[in-house]
């Protein structure tokens, strides 16, 4: 997770100061086709960009309304994606309005994804991850559950929010629902088999620059296509190994069953003997390989 913090200490929410003990998380979405935290969330820290129309909700009441949430989850002004802490999670926030029972702004803490035109799978996976990580964040942080994490249409549902259609509206038609979701969050949590990933390749200019990641993704061939448009990008599995581009002076190998460091050498190299040569690349400190394990292998 890309997490950054910007209080929007001049809105309306953030003065009145009235805190709650969090119950639950609720799941926005913005509702416009603008994937920019800088709409939302501002002034630029030096890596938001500048809002021209300078409408962002660090102000008292954005558009004349009383709207703030905990949290954003969008696009910087490079394209990396991010989510912005906009007020302490301990604070009630203005995000759902109310229902027949009650109000979820007195129990949980929100956070909005920014939309795009809905139909982008590279956005929406990239953001759909970054949310897992977030709710992930947060469950350990105040002891809840995967079950306690609902969307604006299932507050509605429930009773605690106005009726809004998000995030049903859009996860659908990338294949998610709610239920995928919460797996996903109880996955991380260790919580039940689940569907979770059992791997997410990440796409960033390197393993050590987590600020600077774009996006991660179940599937390999997603994460080369976001690296690809960004020069400079790379794709990591969940180790911290280059996956794509194969680093300069060598290739990668997918080790298959049956394979050995000195086949893949005689396959691969022409010699037997130049395993070594994979060893010192690779620092592996023993002769024993695994099926699935992704190797350097040293040019011809």
């Amino acid at each position: 997770m890309n997490l950054r913090k910007l209080l929007l200490t001049n809105n309306a929410c953030y003065k009145a100061g009235r805190m709650i003990t969090p119950r639950g998380i609720m799941v926005h979405s913005t509702g416009a086709d603008n994937p920019y935290l800088k709409r939302y969330v501002g002034p630029s820290d030096g890596f938001l960009g500048h809002n021209r129309y300078d409408n962002h909700w660090n102000r008292p009441y954005p558009e004349g309304r009383q709207v703030c949430a905990h949290a954003f989850i969008g696009r910087l002004e490079d394209g990396a994606v991010a989510t912005y802490q906009t007020l302490p999670w301990n604070y009630r926030g203005w995000h759902c309005g109310s229902g027949s029972k009650g109000s979820g702004n007195d129990t949980h803490i929100s956070f909005e994804i920014c939309e795009d035109g809905l139909l982008d799978a590279l956005y929406f996976t990239a953001v759909y991850y970054e949310a897992v990580e977030l709710c992930v964040h947060l469950c350990k942080l105040y002891g809840l559950g995967a079950d306690s994490v609902i969307c604006h249409s299932e507050g509605h549902a429930l009773g605690i929010a106005s009726n809004h259609a998000d995030v049903m509206h859009w996860w659908p038609r990338h294949g998610r629902s709610m239920d995928n979701f919460r797996a996903e969050v109880g996955f991380a949590l260790g919580v039940g088999a689940g569907p979770g990933p059992a791997t997410l390749y990440r796409v960033r200019r390197s393993w050590g620059d987590a600020r600077s990641q774009l996006g991660a993704f179940e599937n390999l061939a997603s994460a080369k296509a976001l690296a690809d448009k960004h020069p400079g990008y790379c794709v990591f599995d969940a180790k911290g190994e280059r996956v794509h581009p194969a680093e300069p002076g060598c290739t990668i190998y997918t080790v298959v069953r049956g394979d050995y460091l000195w086949s893949i050498a005689r396959k691969l190299l022409g010699k037997a003997e130049r395993y070594k040569e994979i060893k010192v690349l690779n620092g592996l400190t023993s002769d024993a390989v695994y099926i699935g394990q992704q190797l350097k292998i040293p040019d011809k």
